[in-house]
């Protein structure tokens, strides 16, 4: 008979591909996340697994029973929120995932609501602005620059929002004020570390600018953001971080990069009313904020 236990390490292992990463999710030695694979296929009378260079590769029956697995993990998660929280409130711990920008000038900022409804529930805000922020599935709620292909997650688009070119009036007494934005080539430019940037949708200067290397590198918003209120050159920011900002000149008026934030959702998270509450908030958010236009 199928042990419930075992499927946590099947799960484990169908998410990473890798058994010493399965292992290290878990926090227990690899040999036992494979000898505990090895017990769920012989209970299961089929090989669950293909064993490849790339990888450990789902079977069709390994297919069929992540269906299974992750109910049964939703359900014992949903059931473990409903047993530690008092009747009609939420408490325990709700963590988001979120790019540096949104999390610090979006997220944070709007949390009022969500707090007043649920004043025992702990918020952590989780932030970087790396691929890999989604990949651990450590979170209840993720926000993304791309539309996620990590396994075991429902995703949508929650908002689109503009970038623009930003400098402040001191740069721009001193070098001129660039008409064209062929121009920007003889300007100091403000952009992520090339050697760090791993999300093509924040490459803007690639796709402006082939083979500009920005002078100042940072990797997050704040960086930049900050770096062009010094006058050390121009930056692309997004609108809801620079544009009530007075220190900051628009370049280009009328022109805009538009990109999409989506909401992502581990399927054995889908259940929990802490996370049912974060996607109703987070769509108030959006909705409500003036340089955000929800999806």
């Amino acid at each position: 008979m199928i042990q419930a236990d075992d499927l946590r390490f099947f799960l484990e292992v169908a998410r990473s591909r890798r058994l010493v990463a399965a292992a290290r999710g878990l926090g227990v030695e690899h040999t036992t996340v494979g000898r505990r694979v090895t017990q769920l296929e012989r209970a299961a009378g089929t090989r669950l697994f293909d064993r490849t260079p790339s990888g450990w590769e789902l079977t069709e029956a390994g297919q069929r029973l992540v269906v299974h697995a992750e109910a049964i993990e939703s359900s014992l998660l949903a059931a473990s929120e409903e047993l530690g929280s008092a009747r009609g409130r939420l408490s325990g711990t709700l963590r988001i995932a979120a790019p540096d920008g949104f999390g610090a000038f979006v997220l944070s900022p709007g949390l009022g609501n969500l707090r007043a409804a649920y004043p025992d529930l702990t918020i952590e805000i989780v932030t970087a602005t790396r691929l890999n922020l989604l990949a651990t599935r450590e979170f209840d709620v993720g926000i993304a620059l791309e539309e996620p292909t990590t396994r075991g997650v429902r995703s949508r688009e929650l908002a689109r929002y503009g970038l623009s070119f930003y400098a402040s009036p001191d740069y721009l007494s001193r070098t001129g004020t660039p008409l064209t934005v062929a121009d920007l080539s003889d300007h100091s430019m403000i952009g992520y570390v090339d050697s760090l940037l791993d999300i093509p949708a924040l490459r803007f200067l690639d796709a402006a600018l082939p083979g500009m290397r920005p002078a100042i590198q940072t990797n997050n918003v704040s960086g930049q953001w900050m770096a062009a209120v010094a006058g050390l050159g121009i930056a692309v920011l997004p609108d809801f971080v620079a544009a009530a900002d007075e220190r900051l000149v628009h370049i280009f008026e009328g022109t805009k990069i538009e990109r999409t934030y989506w909401i992502v959702v581990p399927t054995e998270h889908q259940r929990l009313a802490r996370t049912r509450a974060a996607e109703s908030a987070l769509r108030e958010i959006v909705t409500a904020h003036e340089y955000l236009s929800a999806a």
